[in-house]
């Protein structure tokens, strides 16, 4: 009953008006992700997810000046003891990043805190990234959940976890969703087209 009352809430919500665009924006180029071992999540995104490794640099410091500040509006003596790229299939590139900061914190969120995000990765068979999790002690919550009512049905997905706590999704919708067919533009999608 609560799925349905979400979903059915999901489906409520007003559409957004247009704003003038970031002039020249083609999409996202990456996501940034500070992590507590960088070693670690370059293997839990190669062997898991199947990520590349592209390249990374540091240490990236400034131990007199603000430069750190001045850049990221961090701590002025943190460190960026290493940064790795990473691309992911056919969409949005890994910035993996490893700090030591005086005034370092680990969050643990959760998708209802204000800033919580995730990361969702498109699957052509949600079961089989299921069986894969299983299969590989990939820890993740109830599901797939199919979306069967509302602008999103069609679509099924899970959250899973990295080992370090970091939430993501696996999400499908091979016959694409519902709000598609009146809509006039239509999310950008990873899938492989329709043949």
């Amino acid at each position: 009953m609560k799925r349905a009352l979400l979903i059915a809430s999901i489906a409520c919500l007003p559409a957004l008006a247009q704003a003038e665009p970031l002039p020249g924006m083609r999409g996202v180029d990456h996501i940034g992700l500070t992590v507590p071992d960088l070693d670690q999540a370059v293997t839990f995104f190669g062997d898991v997810l199947g990520c590349t490794e592209t390249t990374g640099f540091g240490p990236l410091s400034d131990p007199e000046g603000t430069f750190m500040q001045d850049l990221l509006g961090v701590d002025p003596k943190a460190v960026i003891e290493q940064v790795t790229l990473m691309r992911c299939g056919f969409g949005a590139n890994l910035e993996l990043f490893q700090y030591s900061a005086p005034d370092q914190q680990t969050i643990t969120q959760k998708n209802s805190d204000i800033g919580a995000y995730h990361i969702a990765v498109y699957v052509d068979d949600i079961d089989a990234a299921v069986a894969y999790f299983d299969a590989n002690g990939v820890k993740h919550n109830w599901g797939p959940l199919p979306v069967t009512d509302g602008p999103t049905a069609g679509q099924q997905i899970i959250y899973f976890y990295a080992p370090w706590g970091l939430q993501m999704e696996a999400i499908t919708y091979p016959d694409g969703m519902a709000y598609e067919g009146d809509s006039d533009t239509v999310l950008w999608s990873p899938k492989a087209p329709a043949e």
